[in-house]
């Protein structure tokens, strides 16, 4: 985080939501503020899109209606999450630079009438946004309602990759910082491939489309630079801010299924608290185990401190192929699975449904309905919920076991040329994350490189793109008593995406006790048998055990005979290698002999239930608090005992939790 960074003040865990009054009138946000109060909010993000309202000709603002809704909202007991209103510029000023506008791959100049339509690189913009930003922040930087500065939003959602002239010129400002010159980058890169040697800065250009493949090592560097670039003007509205205003500032950040093109491990020390949205994606086989996976990682970027959801959804949205509704009690379900998982806040996108716009079937805590509804009467039922756990606030969750996750490995895998284009990097991520999570083990996730100390137990699923010394912390740290899972395509690519040579898996591979000589992947929805009788699919290999004892073997395939799953030992401690992507239920098997031979066990013992229980402790100074959430219909009990927090009774030995419900124990001291 920043230098001294800016604590979130609030009391308990904040409940809140984006708020867009400037597509209503004076009337109806009387209506809002009134039913905000009924619902428990006290925590609204907005001028997130203002900018066109504030300043409707350059140079020219109008902060009448903003400081009217500030106003009533302070009158309200409501604190404000303030946007600095930059996320996307009004149409005079792409009118009169069309120049900001972002490029595609393709050469070609996308249109404003969406949202974003800005370059990274472009310095008319930036200067627009940050004059806008003083203007903002110098109004409203000690109005004691604001709480939060919320820069731009959802930064690079839509613009992350810019490739004009402007952004051309900007990458290769940061090729030359990074490599001071050309030998070292032309070495960097393979440019000896192809003939592609550069002789001079100017003949670098973003990687556009081609007709042919890109280099891979350029298109890694490129992702680097656009995340950087996204990261410079985060900065630059944080430092016009810092100086106007003593509030924390912070973005939302989007780690989410599919969102990838920043590298938020280099983001979150620039934030004063990490924020996240999420939004459950049916796109996926286990959404609510991704939801899970995101909340961990959002926690993991802060270093293990409380975070804030600062957005979701009460239920479809409006961007996914099929928007789903939630089932009755998810809301809940879905909200305090984040609160168990690190959040001390709890957002939606947005208050009331808007009734033009692209986002117009988005719900909303304010449906469409109204108060007459459903999701009206759940959201009032979760605010309620809410305001009860305010003494969780502040407390960490407990982890024994941790998942590493590289947002560079996810670029090197995704690459033009690989051995299986069905091949992605969030298929292992998500399946030894969705393993791990059906155990009910509580999972920290970290980046390559960190330290691994408190964990007992360290999965690394595909981290293609790995450096030395991130191999040497985690082999040191199993020679030193540390057991890990390593799944396959790890170890492949340095930092440069050059292979590691000498037999796959590179840096790991005597730790690991098993030299990989090809990849022999297989189609999609092709099955492979193994030798101890469970099932894979996608991936094998041809190797061959160098220290490792056998597991099982590939028993048919193209790599029929070839060790398929190996332990090895390494030094104090344990190596354990999967080759293939095993079935859901062979890797859950698996990841919990493992676990069980470690010593990590889940938060507390489950009996009944149809496998659906999630458990997660956190802990603070004073106390601790047990969260079980049961998303499946069959009624379940966790062992623990304490006072529960939601139907205000003693638990004595064991908590039964309805089929749907949540539970959530302060535990007795000896927990």
């Amino acid at each position: 985080m920043p230098t001294a960074a800016r604590p979130f003040a609030h009391h308990g865990i904040a409940f809140g939501c984006d708020y867009n009054p400037e597509q209503w009138t004076a009337e109806v946000w009387d209506e809002d503020i009134r039913l905000m109060g009924e619902a428990g909010v006290d925590l609204v993000a907005i001028n997130i899109f203002g900018w066109s309202h504030i300043e409707p000709r350059a140079g020219e603002y109008d902060f009448r209606v903003l400081d009217d809704v500030i106003g009533r909202l302070h009158a309200a007991g409501i604190r404000v999450n303030l946007g600095t209103g930059t996320a996307s510029p009004p149409a005079w000023l792409a009118l009169s630079h069309p120049e900001i506008l972002p490029m595609a791959e393709d050469g070609t100049r996308r249109f404003p009438g969406g949202r974003q339509a800005w370059c990274p690189s472009s310095a008319v913009f930036r200067a627009a946004a940050l004059r806008l930003v003083e203007a903002v922040a110098g109004r409203y930087g000690e109005h004691p309602a604001v709480a939060l500065w919320h820069v731009s939003n959802e930064l690079g959602c839509h613009n992350a990759l810019c490739y004009c002239d402007e952004s051309a010129a900007a990458f290769r400002r940061w090729l030359e910082a990074k490599y001071d010159n050309l030998d070292a980058l032309n070495a960097a890169w393979g440019t000896a491939f192809w003939s592609q040697t550069y002789r001079q800065w100017d003949e670098i250009l973003p990687p556009r489309a081609t007709i042919s493949t890109r280099n891979p090592a350029q298109v890694l560097d490129f992702h680097r630079f656009s995340s950087d670039e996204l990261l410079s003007h985060y900065g630059a509205e944080a430092d016009v801010i810092r100086p106007l205003s003593a509030a924390p500032v912070t973005t939302n950040f989007m780690v989410t299924a599919h969102i990838e093109n920043l590298d938020y491990w280099s983001w979150a020390g620039e934030m004063d608290i990490v924020a996240n949205d999420h939004y459950l994606d049916h796109r996926l086989a286990d959404p609510t185990a991704e939801l899970a996976f995101a909340a961990d990682l959002s926690r993991g970027l802060g270093g293990g401190a409380p975070w804030i959801l600062m957005e979701h959804s009460t239920g479809a949205v409006n961007w996914q192929p099929l928007n789903k509704p939630k089932q009755p009690g998810e809301i809940l379900r879905n909200s305090l699975t984040h609160v168990a998982r690190g959040a001390d806040g709890v957002c939606f996108f947005q208050w009331r449904a808007s009734v033009q716009g692209s986002e117009k079937f988005h719900s909303a805590m304010l449906p469409h309905a109204g108060t007459d509804s459903a999701v009206w009467r759940e959201v009032v039922e979760l605010g309620a919920v809410v305001e009860r756990l305010a003494e969780v606030a502040g407390t960490r969750v407990e982890a024994r076991t941790a998942l590493v996750f590289s947002w560079e490995s996810w670029w090197a895998t995704q690459t033009e040329s690989r051995p299986s284009q069905a091949l992605g990097y969030l298929d292992q991520v998500h399946a030894a994350y969705g393993a791990l999570h059906a155990l009910g083990l509580t999972v920290d996730i970290v980046a390559p490189g960190a330290d691994l100390a408190d964990y007992a137990l360290v999965v690394v699923p595909g981290l293609h793109l790995i450096r030395a010394g991130e191999a040497a912390v985690l082999t040191d740290w199993i020679a030193a008593g540390g057991t890990a899972v390593v799944t396959f395509y790890s170890g492949i690519v340095d930092q440069d995406d050059r292979v590691w040579t000498g037999g796959y898996t590179g840096p790991l591979r005597e730790a690991l006790g098993v030299r990989i000589e090809e990849f022999a992947p297989i189609a999609p929805g092709a099955e492979l048998q193994l030798s101890d009788g469970s099932t894979s699919t996608l991936w094998s290999e041809r190797s061959h055990a160098t220290t490792a004892e056998v597991v099982a073997s590939f028993a048919d395939g193209p790599s029929a005979g070839s060790p398929a799953i190996t332990r090895n030992t390494w030094g104090d401690g344990t190596a354990w290698y999967v080759g293939t992507l095993l079935e859901p239920g062979a890797f859950r098997d698996l990841l919990g002999r493992i676990a069980d031979e470690t010593g990590v066990r889940p938060a507390a013992t489950v009996r009944g239930g149809d496998g659906a229980l999630e458990i997660v402790r956190r802990r603070g100074t004073d106390a601790s608090y047990l969260f079980v959430v049961n998303h499946g219909r069959a009624s379940a009990s966790a062992e623990a005992s304490g006072f529960e927090l939601i139907t205000g009774m003693p638990v004595t030995g064991d908590v039964d939790v309805p089929g749907g419900a949540v539970r959530i124990i302060r535990e007795e001291a000896a927990a």
